[in-house]
């Protein structure tokens, strides 16, 4: 029930949705020489200098590693990916304090905003993938019907996130000091998730401990398909599933409860 009247809100405000989408991606870039160009080049300068200093100068390498472009293929599956996860758990925890003059003066169905910030972030996220496609492409390395498997990673990471971003983006509004804790979590978690360095370098003690980061099976999902070419690992990724369903169904409660205090709040 609830969840037919979100779809209802976002269909009868499906192009207000998507034009406040691209409105905030063009704002990013706007007034930038490159422009659009820049959500290419700071991924892959993250990914250019994290491949020199652990694949080259600390000799960072995998098991099972035989081919030349091997870690860069690892890395940039990672890190692109985290970067998506980021983008959108940042977006939506201050997706209510940006947007409070426009809660505050126009008619429209506050549910929108995640909607949004996925959107805005999935843009992004594509022109960096279409690159890295076709660095695989070149590189003999494309995983051929594999790549199938990215998409049930993709829609749990996409609904893990978002159901993340959105507790904190509707505790932040009461709860100021919510949006800094984020940035010094997520900088914790991105380190305590197998990205730059292989789960195998990890003390034997410490591995098991790796099952209880949801990221690390949304990781290893993307992972085993780029780097390995193997399908994910789907017993992992059901239990995250079941974690963003739970997640997601506090994150409606929460919204629903308290969506007459946002607007007083803010």
């Amino acid at each position: 029930m609830i969840g037919n009247t979100i779809i209802k809100s976002l269909w009868k405000y499906k192009g207000f949705v998507y034009f406040s989408a691209l409105r905030e991606f063009q704002i990013r870039y706007n007034g930038t020489i490159l422009g659009v160009i820049w959500a290419v080049l700071q991924p892959l300068s993250i990914v250019f200098i994290y491949t020199v200093i652990f694949g080259e100068l600390l000799s960072t390498r995998i098991a099972g590693d035989t081919q030349i472009y091997h870690y860069s293929i690892y890395l940039c599956s990672g890190i692109l990916t985290w970067g998506l996860h980021a983008e959108i758990v940042n977006r939506c925890q201050v997706m209510f304090l940006d947007n409070a003059e426009m809660i505050k003066k126009i008619q429209f169905p506050k549910s929108s905003l995640p909607f949004i910030a996925v959107f805005v972030s999935l843009v992004q996220f594509f022109i960096v993938s279409v690159i890295f496609i076709l660095f695989l492409l070149l590189a003999n390395a494309f995983p051929g019907w594999l790549f199938l498997g990215v998409a049930p990673v993709l829609l749990v990471q996409l609904i893990f996130s978002v159901s993340l971003g959105t507790i904190l983006g509707v505790l932040n509004v009461f709860f100021r000091d919510i949006g800094q804790m984020t940035l010094i979590v997520l900088q914790l978690w991105y380190w305590a998730t197998p990205i730059v360095y292989p789960l195998d370098i990890l003390p034997t003690w410490l591995k098991p401990w790796m099952s209880l980061n949801p990221m690390f099976h949304i990781m290893n999902g993307y992972q085993r398909v780029f780097a390995s070419q193997q399908w994910p690992n789907f017993s992992g990724l059901a239990v995250v599933f079941l974690l963003s369903v739970a997640m997601s169904l506090v994150a409606i409660w929460l919204f629903r409860r308290l969506s007459g205090d946002i607007v007083d709040e803010l």
